[in-house]
This record gives structure tokens, C-alpha cells and sequence, in this order.
């Protein structure tokens, strides 16, 4: 019996009630996926109106998560939220954005409302840095699921766009598109057919002084060429040209490694020893595992040509013991 003074507790499940639609809404990924990429955009927008490229720099730093939460799910409320000034360039880009099986099942059982990203009727066009950076992610997403041929499409189309403008603010998303570029002809297996276009963007990058993108497109030139064992020519791109002081150490890792391997070729192994161990050094520490591990194998196979023994202990390093297995016991047969 409950008496007057006493309070009636509603049950946990009624008392959350009311306040659970809205808490699966804030725990959608794919919503949490738009919120990020709307802030991305905003910072995108900041280093443009701010003259401020460390606002960019921190979107393209965040580029590797966000690529891997990327669906067609959000592909699409993407360019359907933010190509609202043009159909023909909407329709353009949802004609990339690939449907997938699971992901249509999700959206018809759950649909959940999207976040509002533009006025509906804005005629306004986007501003190069947000219409390239929105393309790279529609790119991205080509790539990781290996359409080949589409990726192309899409990579050309990006080009053309880039290609149109004359914008510093510009640079560090344009370096970015141009790897990606290179990337998607590499999957297609017609990586040769880009040269002209690669050395024609590093032309113009190098009158405007745009050093990421000089950094990126000698790197992209540089594995165009060892992709097909062309290392003469290799080395007459590194003799003519010069790479950026400036560039990030990334593409300084890149850089160094392809010296490398060219020097390596030309049987200048003390110089390609030097070249490797940099690269190592330039690599990100904890990130990057598979670069890392190419050029530790090459630089043992270096060592072991110079007549110096590799340290026992890079290979019992966790993420060197399994792909350095096979160096090791070279190198035990050569102490032995």
C-alpha cells in the first residue's frame, strides 16, 4: 500500500522513454560521420576567409579517420546537402557514390533525419577548397572499395577542376587530389598514361611556389617511373629538379626512400644506406607500418651488401618480426 506521503517511482524503462529516440539519433555513427566532416568544411572555410593554412592542415591531418568511416550513406546526404547551387555537379558526383547492399537495408529500416548543411534553395557555389575536399572524400571511397575504373573517372574529373583555379588556399588540398589521382590510374594498371599531366601540375606548382604540391608530385613522378623499373629516368628527374626544403616529413619519408632504391639499383649502396636510415627517421612513429617495413627490408638487404650485420634487434621488434623473418635467417646464414 503506498501512502500519501510516499512518491511513486516510474520504471527505468519509462522514464528513459521519451529521451531514447533522441539519444540513437546522437549515437548514429554515420550522423556523427556529417557532424565531423560540416566542422572539417567550417575549418575549411576559416583558412580560406583567415588566410590561415593551419586550419587546413588540420583537416587533411584527420583525412586517414575520416576516409575510414566514409559509406554511401554518408557519401550521399554529403553531396545532396552541400550541392545544393548546382544539379548538374550533384548529379555528377552521386553518379560515383556506389550503393551498397548492407548499407540500403540499414538506411530503410533505420532512417535517421540528416543534419542540416546548407539552405535548401542556396545558389551560392562552394568554394574550390570545400568542392575539392567533398570530391576527395566521393574519391576515397572509390579506392578503398577497388573500383578501379571509376576511381579513374573521378580522379580525371577532380583534375579538371583543379585545374581551373589559381588559389593558394588552394595547395595543400590540391597535393593531396593529386596522390590520390596517381593512386587511382596505379589501381587501373594505366599509371604511364599520366606523366604528361603530373609534370605539367609540378610545372605550374613550381612557378607558384607551391612546395607541398612540388613535394607530392615529384613523389608521385618518382614511383610512376620505379613502378616500371624505369630508374635512369628516375634519376634524371632528381638530378633536374629540386625538392622543397619545406615539404612535410611524410613526403620527405617518400623522397628519400625512392633515393634509396635508386641508388641501391646503381650499386651506390653506401648512399642508399644513408637515404634509408633517413627515410626511417622521417617516418611517423607510431603510424605507417607498411612503409616501414619496405624500407627496413631494403635497407637489410642494403647492410647485408655493404658486409655490415643488422642489428639482432630490429627484428624482434613487434611490428618488424613477421616481415623481416625471412632477412633474418639470411642474415644467420651469413654469420654462419
Amino acid at each position: 500500500m503506498v501512502e500519501a506521503n510516499d512518491v511513486e517511482m516510474k520504471p527505468a524503462d519509462e522514464s528513459s522513454a521519451a529521451s531514447s529516440p533522441e539519444a540513437e539519433v546522437k549515437k548514429d555513427p554515420d550522423l556523427l560521420t556529417i557532424e565531423d566532416i560540416r566542422e572539417q568544411v567550417k575549418q575549411l572555410e576559416k583558412a580560406v576567409y583567415g588566410k590561415d593554412h593551419r586550419y587546413a592542415f588540420r583537416v587533411l591531418r584527420c583525412l586517414a579517420n575520416t576516409r575510414r568511416k566514409l559509406n554511401t550513406n554518408v557519401l550521399r546526404r554529403l553531396v545532396q546537402g552541400y550541392y545544393t547551387h548546382s544539379a548538374k555537379e550533384r548529379t555528377a558526383l552521386e553518379a560515383f557514390i556506389i550503393d551498397d547492399n548492407d548499407m540500403e537495408i540499414e538506411i530503410d529500416s533505420k532512417p535517421v533525419p540528416s543534419p542540416k548543411l546548407r539552405p535548401a534553395r542556396s545558389e551560392k557555389p562552394l568554394i574550390p577548397e570545400v568542392d575539392a575536399y567533398l570530391h576527395l572524400l566521393v574519391l576515397l571511397r572509390l579506392v578503398d572499395l577497388g573500383k578501379a575504373g571509376e576511381a579513374r573517372e573521378c580522379s580525371d574529373l577532380l583534375l579538371i577542376k583543379l585545374k581551373a583555379y589559381n588559389r593558394r588556399s588552394l595547395d595543400l588540398v590540391a597535393a593531396r587530389c593529386y596522390f590520390y589521382y596517381a593512386r587511382a590510374y596505379e589501381l587501373d594498371n594505366k599509371l604511364e598514361q599520366i606523366r604528361p599531366n603530373l609534370y605539367a601540375r609540378l610545372r605550374t606548382a613550381t612557378l607558384r611556389n607551391d612546395c607541398e604540391g612540388q613535394a607530392v608530385l615529384i613523389n608521385c613522378l618518382l614511383r610512376n617511373y620505379l613502378h616500371y623499373n624505369l630508374y635512369d629516368q628516375a634519376d634524371k628527374l632528381v638530378s633536374k629538379s629540386t625538392f622543397p626544403e619545406t615539404a612535410s616529413n611524410n613526403e620527405w619519408a617518400r623522397y628519400l626512400y625512392y633515393l634509396g632504391r635508386i641508388k641501391a639499383v646503381q650499386l651506390n649502396y653506401s648512399a642508399a644506406h644513408t637515404n634509408l636510415v633517413q627515410a626511417l627517421r622521417k617516418a611517423p612513429q607510431h603510424a605507417a607500418i607498411g612503409f616501414k617495413q619496405t624500407v627496413q627490408k631494403l635497407t637489410v638487404t642494403v647492410e647485408l651488401l655493404l658486409g655490415d650485420i643488422p642489428e639482432r634487434s630490429i627484428f624482434y621488434q613487434t611490428t618488424l618480426k613477421r616481415s623481416l623473418a625471412p632477412y633474418f635467417q639470411l642474415t644467420q646464414g651469413k654469420l654462419a
